[in-house]
This record gives structure tokens, C-alpha cells and sequence, in this order.
């Protein structure tokens, strides 16, 4: 499953850019098509009328007579809604297939999973408002659904095909989509997102304008409209269902209304125990030593998760803050590691290396000793150090007497001196190879590296540090021939600077 969704990422890719690849974006672009639906449902309520008699006259109106803007809108809504369970279910997809549902992250999938059904639910009320044969379908079927639970009276089915619904209940089902159920949605998308850090909402603007663009020409191209008006003397024969939000209702022409129960509460419990099916002991949480903290916060400011918190100091140091690491929080990638300016490695250069904050199971002076060592062992005209991380491309495979492999957590766990280390220490080159550009699994890693490196993030790579010499390449495990390629495009640019070097040092000779 994984290599299909990296080859789905590869395709789109190739077609959009990493840039604007929407499997990038897919949780902000959910957001984006939630503010479609926001702005044109709020436009549309203006116009209709929320009644029995009402209510399918007011939609053909829209549809209709105000066309060119009502009827898109109502168009826009519609298939916005459908995009948004799209979006929804590629997220649950890529999120399982990369691995990014279980240990740490149990919360964001556990959370997520209630919104994906009130979206549903959202839409099913939707399409009761529009009181056409389909809505008449809908909510026939719903109210069997509900008859079935020993909760409800069993009398709601008979109300609506004994003709004796009202405007009171219409008015509880406007009430439902217009504002209890958005309600509920804005609390658990905040849920959801409330143990990341630096949570951006808003996609790049030109996937949004394109999203946008598309939407409306297939608004244009065909354009929402209504079945006919709802009749409870009789049923409709011929539906068109919208099978994004519905397909739970052909099934009850086959199966009774407990079984689709059923079907629908084991589907939920199996996807909401996946995270420990079976358990995933994390790594061990990163540990602050007082002892080299500064209470900088860079490492609070770089962590993905908000597992860093900032506090008054507690040791009687000169500092005014310290930072503490929640465990329970903590996804043990290492970035916190390369925030210490205390990670620098010409520090205690003959004794052990410590930081502020460093990682038990790959230890800060530990990523020195793996680094010396590699280089010491490369013997090539052009050598390059790689510097990997255990959810991309494995850089170890590539390792030769030219080319020494280091595996880190994260790419994001290299401090920018590392490198500059490894350059002093002979390596004619660096070449840090994460996830994939815009994918990181720990959401920061690589975006993290850009910036530090660029001098747009603290720690920055100092100034004496040859930055031709440095080269970031991010890459899946199905990437080796990309890798290769730029791996050798990298050493052919060293070799030339190596030779501007040796004819620059006989010149001054």
C-alpha cells in the first residue's frame, strides 16, 4: 500500500510540482474547501426558504431564475462537498500507507475519524433541505436508520410516509446543518489539530485558485439541479444518489437496518484501534540537560508537535527559562537535537559532546562519532558524505569508498555545524537526503534543513561553511535512480571545485 501511495505522490508530482502537489496539502486544502462551502451556504440561506411548501420552490429559484450567480453558488457548494470527502478520505489513505497513524499520532487519527462521519452526516441533512424526491428518500431511509436504535420512539418513519411531517421539524433539520453541525465541526477540526505546531490552514495559492477554478467550471459545465419536488404519497422510482455522501442507503433495500448498523459501527471501531493493531513503542523522548540549556527556545519554536514547553528556571542558573519535554508528546525526531546551539560538534572535541537537548536512543556526540568515521573511511577524488533519515530513502545502500552513509531519525536532526564538521573533518561534500520535499514525516524535518541552511532559521549554517559544498535532496525509498542521478550531478560539481582549488593553490605557489 505504501508504494501505491508513493507512486500516487510521484504522479502528481510530475503533473503539479512539489510545490503545489495537492497529496501534499490534502488537510489544508479540506480546509480551504470547507470555506467554499461556508461563504456559499451562507449566501444561499438568504435566499431560501426553510418550509415545508418553501423550500423546493426556493431552490429552483437558485437553480434557475438567479442562475448565473445563485445557482452557482448552489453548484459550488454541492460539488465542493463532494471534493471535501475526496480530500477527507486521500488524507485517511496517505496517512495509513506512510505510516502516520499509530504511536505518537494515535491522537490526530483517533480525532480526525469523527469529523470524516459529521461531514457525511453535514451532507445527508444537506440534501433534506432541498425537500425533493431525493430528499424525501434520504430522509425516509434516515429516519428508519434512527427507528432502529432504542433511543428513538420508532415513529419517525411513519411520520414521513403518513404525510405527517412539519415545518417545526424542517426548522430542527435547518437549525442542524446551518449551525449545530458546523459547531460541532469547528470544534473538532481545533481538536484535531491541536497537538501540531506552526499549523498553517491555507493551502499555496495557486493549488487554492486552481481548486477554485476548477470547481467552477464544473459548476458551469453541469450545474447542480433537483430531482423532482418530494411526494410522501408516493415513492420515487429513478434517483441519481450522490454516492459520496448516500451510499449507506441503497444498502438497506438488501440488508436490514441493525445490519447496516452494524456495518457502519465496525468499519468505525476497526479504523479507531488501527493505531495499536499492533502496538508501536516509540523511541524514547528527547531529555533536557540544565546543565548546557540556555533557555533559548529554539528547540520550543522547531518542534512539530508542541512536546516542548517553556518554564521559569528551576536549577538556580543565571537563565531565566528552561525548556521540559512532555513524553507523552514527544515523537523522538531528533529536530529539537539540532536547535541546541550547544549541538555544536567543535565543542568538548576531545571529550564527550553534550547539549541541551538530545535524543537517548541517537545521541548528539554519538551523530559525531558516526560522522568522523564515515569520512575517515571514504578514500574517492570527490568524497560525499549522505546524510539520511529512517522514513526516506536508506542512504546506507549507497555506501562505497567514495560515498559513507549516516541514518538519522530525521533529516531535521542534523545541526547546521554537522556539516560544517564534516567539511572540516575531509568530506568534499554533504548531501542531506530526507522525505521527500513538502513531505516529512515529522512535518518539519526537511522544510527545517531549507532554512537553516538558507540562513532564514536559527541555528543558521555559519557563513564560513562552503555551501557548494552542501547539497539537500529529498527522497522516498522508490527514488534510488533520482537519488543516484543527483548524487552524481553533486560529485561532478565537487570535482570541479576541487580542481579550481588545486590550481588556485599552485598559482599562489
Amino acid at each position: 500500500m505504501k508504494r501505491a501511495y508513493l507512486a500516487l505522490e510521484s504522479w502528481f508530482n510530475v503533473s503539479f510540482g512539489t510545490e503545489w502537489n495537492p497529496v501534499y496539502h490534502l488537510g489544508t486544502l479540506t480546509f480551504f474547501l470547507f470555506w467554499i462551502i461556508l461563504v456559499t451556504g451562507l449566501y444561499l440561506f438568504g435566499i431560501f426558504h426553510g418550509s415545508i411548501d418553501g423550500a423546493y420552490d426556493s431552490v429552483e429559484y437558485i437553480t434557475h431564475e438567479q442562475w448565473y450567480v445563485a445557482g452557482v453558488m448552489r453548484s459550488l457548494h454541492r460539488y465542493a462537498s463532494d471534493a471535501a470527502i475526496i480530500t477527507i478520505l486521500l488524507h485517511l489513505f496517505k496517512e495509513f500507507a506512510s505510516g502516520r497513524y499509530r504511536g505518537f499520532r494515535w491522537f490526530s487519527w483517533v480525532s480526525g475519524l469523527p469529523i470524516l462521519w459529521l461531514v457525511v452526516t453535514l451532507g445527508i441533512t444537506g440534501y433534506w433541505l432541498v425537500w425533493d424526491e431525493l430528499a424525501q428518500y434520504v430522509a425516509i431511509g434516515s429516519a428508519r436508520l434512527l427507528d432502529s436504535l432504542p433511543i428513538f420512539s420508532g415513529s419517525m418513519a411513519s411520520n414521513f410516509l403518513q404525510g405527517e411531517m412539519t415545518d417545526r421539524f424542517f426548522i430542527l433539520i435547518e437549525f442542524l446543518h446551518l449551525l449545530g453541525q458546523p459547531l460541532i465541526l469547528f470544534f473538532l477540526l481545533w481538536l484535531h489539530v491541536k497537538r501540531l505546531s506552526n499549523v498553517d490552514i491555507n493551502p499555496p495559492r495557486g493549488l487554492a485558485m486552481g481548486c477554485l477554478l476548477a470547481l467552477l467550471v464544473l459548476s458551469f459545465i453541469k450545474p447542480a439541479v433537483s430531482h423532482g419536488p418530494a411526494d410522501l404519497s408516493s415513492m420515487p422510482t429513478v434517483l441519481q444518489l450522490d454516492w459520496f455522501y448516500l451510499n449507506a442507503y441503497p444498502l438497506m433495500d438488501y440488508w436490514s437496518e441493525g445490519k447496516t448498523w452494524l456495518l457502519a459501527t465496525a468499519i468505525t471501531v476497526v479504523l479507531m484501534f488501527l493505531p495499536w493493531i499492533p502496538p508501536k513503542k516509540d523511541a524514547p523522548a528527547a531529555v533536557v540537560d540544565l546543565a548546557h540549556c540556555n533557555g533559548c527556545e529554539l528547540c520550543f519554536d522547531d518542534c512539530p508537535f508542541e512536546a516542548i514547553s517553556v518554564q521559569a528556571r528551576t536549577d538556580g542558573a543565571k537563565f531565566e527559562k528552561e525548556v521540559v519535554v512532555d513524553p507523552n508528546l514527544c515523537a523522538a525526531c531528533g529536530i529539537c537535537m539540532a536547535s541546541c546551539p550547544s549541538s555544536n560538534p567543535f565543542r568538548q572535541t576531545n571529550e564527550e559532546l553534550k547539549t541541551g537537548i538530545d535524543m537517548p536512543s541517537l545521541p548528539v556526540d554519538k551523530v559525531r562519532t558516526l560522522t568522523k568515521e564515515a569520512v575517515a573511511a571514504m578514500t574517492g577524488p570527490a568524497n560525499i558524505l549522505l546524510v539520511g533519515c529512517e522514513h526516506g530513502f536508506n542512504v546506507n545502500r549507497l555506501d562505497n569508498n567514495e560515498t559513507k552513509g549516516v541514518k538519522l531519525m530525521c533529516s531535521g536532526m542534523i545541526p547546521p555545524t554537522m556539516v560544517e564538521y564534516a567539511l572540516k573533518k575531509g568530506a568534499d561534500g554533504v548531501m542531506i537526503v530526507g522525505c521527500r520535499h513538502n513531505d516529512c514525516f515529522f512535518r518539519f524535518g526537511n522544510l527545517w534543513v531549507d532554512k537553516r541552511f538558507s540562513g532564514e532559521r536559527k541555528p543558521i549554517l555559519r557563513s564560513r561553511a562552503d555551501r557548494r559544498r552542501i547539497k539537500v535532496f529529498g527522497g522516498s525509498e522508490t527514488d534510488r535512480k533520482s537519488i543516484e542521478r543527483e548524487l552524481k550531478v553533486f560529485r561532478n560539481e565537487l570535482l570541479a571545485i576541487n580542481d579550481q582549488v588545486a590550481f588556485s593553490n599552485q598559482a599562489d605557489d
